[in-house]
């Protein structure tokens, strides 16, 4: 049986957003409360955006799988956990029945909605953890920090996923 086409986008995603959540644990409070300018915002601020948003991104997609989040008052271990939970069940439901075109409803607190199909979601989902990870890293690194390795090759390369032959010549 062959592996989901998402698996590895999908296990990528929660392992460099793990990564991510690791480098930040050792962080003071001066130092996750700094800001980049032209990023989401402070550093702890950037993470509970971006571990809230994927819970409820996962919270629709899942069916109510997972539990939501008050992401506001957590601290980065907390956010952590949060998203390694999320790891198996982002893999249950990549593996599941995915219609690119099937229409998904998010009902916000306010009584607005937003309708799109599933292949978008799973796309912003990507997409968003990718943005706020770079911003985390362009903040880590004004900081002085090295931010950990999370592209994909990093990834591939963890978990065995990458085979590099060097020049016969």
């Amino acid at each position: 049986m062959s592996r989901p086409i998402l698996a590895d986008a999908i296990a990528h995603h929660v392992w460099a957003t793990d990564r991510i959540l690791a480098a930040c644990e050792g962080l003071d409070a001066a130092q996750l409360a700094s800001i980049v300018p032209g990023t989401y915002g402070s550093i702890i601020d950037t993470l509970r955006h971006t571990v809230g948003a994927d819970t409820r991104y996962l919270l629709l997609l899942s069916g109510g799988v997972v539990a939501d989040i008050d992401e506001s008052a957590m601290d980065v271990p907390a956010l952590r956990a949060a998203m390694r939970d999320h790891g198996p069940v982002w893999q249950e439901v990549v593996a599941g029945e995915l219609d690119a075109d099937r229409e998904l409803t998010r009902r916000h607190d306010d009584g607005s909605s937003t309708t799109a199909p599933l292949g978008v979601r799973l796309a912003q989902v990507v997409h968003h953890g990718t943005d706020h990870r770079s911003q985390v890293c362009t903040a880590l690194t004004n900081l002085g920090i090295e931010p950990p390795e999370i592209d994909v090759w990093a990834w591939a390369d963890a978990h065995d996923r990458l085979t590099e032959t060097a020049p016969t010549s």
